[in-house]
C-alpha cells in the first residue's frame, strides 16, 4: 500500500461517471439533487462536479422548473477518458507531471518507460469504452479482454 495507500480512482472521477450514466438512462433534464439522490452521493459536491462537466461541454444545463442538466453529445461518443480528464485533469501524471516529460538518472535511467506505460495502458481502456457502452452493459474489447482474466478480480497484498 504504501505511505499514501493504494492507487485509486478519485470519488470525483467515480461520482461524475455515475451521474452521466444516470443522464443517459433519462430523456429528460435532471437536477443535480435528483442525481444525488438517485446515485447515494453528496448532493453539494455533484453540483461542484456537475459545473465542471458543464464547463467541460460533457453536459448542458437550464435554469429554472424544468431545468436540470443534459448530456452536451450523445452517449454512445462521451468516452469515460473524456469525463475524466474534465474532472481530474490528464492521466497517470507523476507528481503532476506528464510522464514524457520526465529525466531521471542513474539507477531510474529507465523509470519514465514505466510511467509512459501506465498511462497508455489506462487510455487503452478509458479511451475506447463510452458511456452508452456502460450503460447497456456492452462493454467493448479493451474492457472485456481484462475483465476475463481471473486474476484481474484478485486484490494484490504486499
Amino acid at each position: 500500500m504504501g505511505q499514501n495507500g493504494p492507487m485509486q480512482i478519485p470519488a470525483k472521477a467515480d461520482y461524475a461517471v455515475r451521474a452521466l450514466l444516470a443522464l443517459a438512462a433519462s430523456t429528460d433534464s435532471v437536477s443535480a439533487d435528483q442525481l444525488a439522490r438517485q446515485q447515494g452521493l453528496p448532493a453539494k459536491f455533484l453540483g461542484a462536479i456537475m459545473s465542471d462537466l458543464r464547463r467541460g461541454g460533457i453536459v448542458t444545463s437550464q435554469r429554472g422548473p424544468e431545468g436540470g442538466f443534459r448530456l452536451a453529445r450523445p452517449a454512445e461518443t462521451i468516452m469515460i477518458a473524456d469525463v475524466l480528464r474534465v474532472v481530474s485533469g490528464p492521466m497517470a501524471g507523476v507528481r503532476g507531471l506528464r510522464p514524457e516529460t520526465l529525466q531521471y538518472e542513474g539507477e531510474a535511467e529507465h523509470l519514465r518507460e514505466v510511467w509512459v506505460a501506465v498511462r497508455a495502458a489506462l487510455r487503452e481502456v478509458l479511451e475506447h469504452v463510452t458511456l452508452d457502452q456502460v450503460l447497456r452493459g456492452d462493454m467493448p474489447e479493451a474492457v472485456t479482454r481484462f475483465t476475463k482474466d481471473p486474476d484481474a478480480w484478485v486484490t494484490r497484498q504486499i
